[in-house]
């Protein structure tokens, strides 16, 4: 008997880059297309024209901190509030930010006394700021997305026109879209049930929020804004697969499964083990003490640039203290990944110059080779910081290669009274020489992400690369396999933080390989204690062999 769950008729599926679990369906609903620019006209008064440059600049400033306020007000609404309320806040306040640049309302005011009007100046600045983002590629690239988002509302705010912004058609839908800006994911209404974009990455905000919200999510599905309104798909935040043409029977049933499936997952408790009491802790991934959700050990990879990303003067001694403290405040144990910033990650207050090729330039620990303080400041806020809560404080560097780098930052991390120092492994050279990182640190957390970028030569942002970048490559593997057999021979933790270690099917496979650790988005802890809970020791290492 066929699934009813499944599309119909067999074959008129999509496919995209799945960025957020779980499985939804409903009709699409496609966002409005931007604002037409109107032919261009004759300016008769330039400083009226500047004046409606500026007023469309401050409305959609008005509006960005408006929604911002709204949504920190939600995330502080208790046991209703928003998962990802906080999260939505700091990115429209960051967009709030950019809108009221000014250097962008002097770009356009200057076109306009070149000779544009008002929507083409807009048009001419925005466009100049995007290009010089884009073209600097990695994470700037994704986001340029953002300044057409926000061009796009200034041109509607200078014609007279509604703001661009999600649809509400007073139903349950897949909200399809080219692309979503931040100010668009971070103000959808719980009548969206999936996301599905034609761009987009797994960087990209829209990834972030929608695992923030535990909300179904596709990108970079070729093909997608083809499809009409009213279309009913399925869509599976987990594979990428996108079902064309259910009926309403169909439908039901995927929803009434996924509610069951989330329902039985939230009563999952306790610490990760195997089917024969094997212990594997279970942490988060975070940006934030916003992150911070019940039911982990602790906190695996705490993303510190995340709190500094739009800064453009250098964070204080003082400010990282308290940043740090609320987080070691609440959680059991907190792995600290210093500064992961370069220019495809960039940090505005480094001032670090462009690259022709970021992912292989100054980034992560690199970038002490070029500004040293900054490290040095980061790992005396840490240190003081679990000083004053008496945290569980381990600290480790993002982008280690040689074993001369990992001794370095031992020696700075442990003169601070740091106890617990480690390296991540996020590039061939520090896998193959994992014995020798031990040596000289406390624990090795593998970053899948970048490993399977520098391994397979493939761009981690490249739809069209996503087969190299599975994570069962069995390379992939096999190297994972060499950190933690040498964390076995030396008697220290070896854990995984990139995306890998949340998808519930693999989980035992690192296991089975020797990794100790899983550090994951919050929404993934309780299927993969689940899976884990399934599997034997004995099996797990069957099951590595096999994917090996």
């Amino acid at each position: 008997m066929a699934d009813p769950t499944q599309p119909a008729p067999p074959g008129a599926g999509l496919a995209g880059l799945g960025v957020s679990q779980g499985r939804a369906a409903g009709p699409v609903v496609r966002m409005a297309p931007p604002p037409v620019l109107p032919d261009p006209r004759q300016v008769a008064d330039p400083g009226a024209e500047a004046a409606m440059v500026v007023k469309a600049l401050e409305s959609v400033t008005a509006d960005l901190r408006q929604r911002a306020a709204t949504a920190a007000r939600d995330a502080r609404g208790g046991d209703n509030a928003a998962p990802a309320g906080d999260d939505a806040a700091e990115i429209l306040d960051a967009l709030a930010m950019i809108a009221d640049d000014p250097m962008l309302r002097e770009d356009a005011e200057a076109a306009v006394h070149g000779g544009l009007d008002a929507p083409h100046a807009l048009d001419t600045a925005f466009t100049h700021h995007r290009d010089t983002l884009a073209a600097l590629g990695g994470y700037l690239a994704e986001r340029a997305a953002d300044l057409d988002d926000l061009k796009h509302r200034a041109i509607a705010a200078c014609l007279g026109l509604p703001m661009p912004g999600i649809p509400a058609p007073g139903h349950p839908y897949v909200l399809v879209a080219e692309d979503l800006s931040p100010a668009d994911t971070a103000g959808l209404g719980t009548d969206v049930v999936a996301l599905v974009t034609e761009k987009g990455g797994p960087t990209s905000h829209t990834a972030i929020l929608a695992r923030g919200r535990g909300l179904p999510a596709v990108v970079a599905c070729a093909g997608i804004t083809a499809l009409a309104d009213g279309t009913v798909i399925s869509v599976d935040g987990k594979t990428g697969q996108i079902g064309v043409g259910l009926t309403d029977e169909a439908v039901a049933e995927l929803r009434r499964n996924d509610r069951e499936e989330r329902d039985r997952l939230a009563k999952s408790s306790g610490p990760g083990r195997t089917a024969d009491g094997h212990p594997v802790k279970l942490l988060l991934n975070i940006g934030s003490a916003a992150d911070l959700r019940p039911g982990a050990e602790g906190v695996g990879l705490f993303r510190t640039e995340f709190l500094f990303l739009d800064r453009k003067q250098a964070p204080s001694f003082e400010e990282q203290v308290a940043a740090y403290a609320e987080v070691f405040a609440r959680a059991e144990m907190v792995v600290v990944r210093t500064l992961d910033a370069g220019t495809d990650k960039p940090l505005p207050f480094l001032g670090l110059p462009p690259e022709p090729n970021p992912a292989l330039g100054i980034r992560g620990l690199r970038v002490d080779r070029v500004l040293p303080d900054v490290l040095d400041t980061q790992l005396d806020a840490i240190a003081e910081a679990a000083r004053m809560t008496s945290a569980d404080a381990w600290v480790m560097a993002p982008m280690v290669t040689t074993p001369a780098e990992a001794a370095a930052f031992a020696r700075r991390a442990r003169a601070r009274g740091l106890t617990r120092v480690g390296a991540m492994v996020e590039v061939p050279a520090a896998a193959l020489l994992a014995d020798r990182l031990l040596e000289e640190v406390d624990f090795l957390s593998i970053g899948t992400n970048d490993l399977s970028q520098y391994t397979f030569a493939a761009d981690r942002q490249h739809p069209g690369l996503a087969d190299l970048l599975d994570p069962w490559q069995p390379a992939l593997l096999k190297l994972i396999a060499f950190c933690a057999d040498a964390g076995r021979a030396a008697g220290k933790p070896v854990g995984v933080c990139g995306e890998a270690a949340g998808d519930p099917q693999l989980a035992p496979v690192l296991v089975g390989l020797g990794v100790t650790s899983l550090s994951m988005a919050a929404v993934c802890v309780p299927s993969v204690r689940e899976e884990l809970s399934r599997h034997a020791l004995e099996d797990c290492r069957k099951l590595a062999a096999q994917a090996r």
